[in-house]
């Protein structure tokens, strides 16, 4: 069997980043992988404003505390004063623009306004306090995001600042998605005997579109050799990626493997992770394209198909968006629970944080119990062989950064 370092390793030499770009609107653009940097062409603050409601002044005219100074000008935020005259003050807001002339703002908790207009400083400034300088965020000329970084909240914010009103984008990879099994109906359709619904259906095209793809979903394809090759033919055009789940195996009803070879070529793999073991990686022909549609056969267990998407699919999206495709990083966490017979498999083992901050883990381990994946914040990665003991530190990956 292949480890899952040499397994990934595999998927990604095998997998080219897409070239085609778009543009779209910074409004947009939450979750892709920009294509061209983002350089300021201003500074950020464009000039220097006062973090503070209170008062800008000249220090020099404030030798000691209880000064009293005539308040000759009001500057409210989106408003230039006047250039400050000295032995005087402007009251000013938030985000306002540091007048000319002045050094300093003290904040309003720490004056006193008086009648006739003027204000006493209870305090002696000292020169630059509370303003925030021009371009001290951002210079002009800067990148301020990197060509191939994702774009989070945060990062769409800083585009704004500096005015990018739309982001050049790797465009989305297109995924076609189908099942195979005579045994799977739909939601909503009666349940007849030896039948169960179809719940990798919905967990892929959702693990997919949070994963930033378009997706075709080709539904439930009969187990028989022309249906499977004709839903790859179908699924081939327009579309990188081809993803199954089920029919990976190697009995007289699994066509996936025959189906591929003939439409294309096939690599199956047994990986040394449980759950999780077969999984199959090829390409399938298309007429016309630059290049064929990946293909990649996980196996139908709902959670075996679950955790292989995080350790194998996820990677590969990334990798043709342009991003690194690498193993999850990890954090050592206190397990709270015993595990006396491991596998000699790389596990991942379904867990969630607990009051004391340790883990637990979900009674039923079984690779067919989804329930699992929902009652957990994340996968216990235990390496082959390991026993964990209550009190061990443990690698935990949470499904947040799986996700993210």
């Amino acid at each position: 069997m292949l480890s899952l370092t040499d397994a990934l390793a595999r998927l990604l030499a095998g997998t080219t980043a897409l070239a085609e770009t778009e543009t779209v609107s910074t409004f947009e653009a939450l979750g892709r992988v920009l294509a061209v940097d983002v350089v300021s062409q201003l500074d950020v603050p464009p000039h220097d404003n006062s973090s503070m409601d209170g008062y800008a002044l000249r220090t020099a005219d404030v030798p000691q505390p209880g000064t009293l100074l005539t308040v000759s000008q009001r500057i409210a935020a989106g408003q230039v004063g006047a250039v400050l005259a000295p032995g005087t003050a402007a009251r000013i807001f938030t985000g306002a623009p540091v007048p000319e002339g002045a050094d300093a703002i003290v904040m309003q908790e720490q004056c006193e306004p008086v009648g006739g207009g003027s204000v006493r400083v209870q305090i002696r400034p000292t020169a630059g306090q509370w303003v925030r300088r021009r371009g001290e965020d951002v210079c002009a000329g800067s990148v301020v995001l990197a060509r191939g970084s994702r774009l989070t909240p945060q990062a769409l914010g800083l585009a704004a600042s500096v005015g990018a009103a739309t982001l050049s984008v790797v465009r989305r990879p297109r995924v076609a998605l189908f099942s195979t099994g005579d045994e799977l109906v739909m939601p909503g359709e009666p349940l007849k005997p030896g039948a169960i619904y179809n719940s990798n259906r919905y967990t892929l095209r959702a693990l997919l579109q949070s994963a930033g793809c378009e997706v075709s979903d080709l539904g439930i394809v009969p187990d028989r050799l022309d249906a499977t090759r004709e839903a790859l033919r179908r699924a081939a055009e327009g579309h990188d990626l081809i993803l199954t789940s089920g029919g990976v195996s190697v009995g007289e009803e699994d066509h996936l493997k025959p189906a591929v070879e003939a439409e294309g070529r096939l690599d199956l793999w047994q990986i040394a992770i449980k759950p999780g073991k077969p999984l199959a990686f090829g390409e399938v022909r298309t007429s016309g394209a630059d290049r064929p549609a990946l293909f990649i056969g996980l196996p139908g267990n709902p959670v075996s198909s679950f955790v292989t998407f995080l350790l194998a699919v996820r990677p590969v999206l990334q990798a043709l968006q342009g991003l690194p495709g690498a193993e999850p990083a990890g954090w050592p966490v206190r397990a709270d629970f015993d595990w006396p017979r491991p596998d000699a498999r790389r596990e991942f083992l379904r867990a969630r944080r607990n009051a004391d901050g340790g883990l637990e883990l979900f009674g039923n381990q079984s690779s067919g119990v989804l329930t699992s994946a929902v009652w957990a914040e994340g996968l216990i990665d235990n390496p082959p062989g390991r026993a964990i003991a209550r009190g061990d530190i443990v690698r935990f990956l949470p499904f947040a950064a799986l996700l993210a």
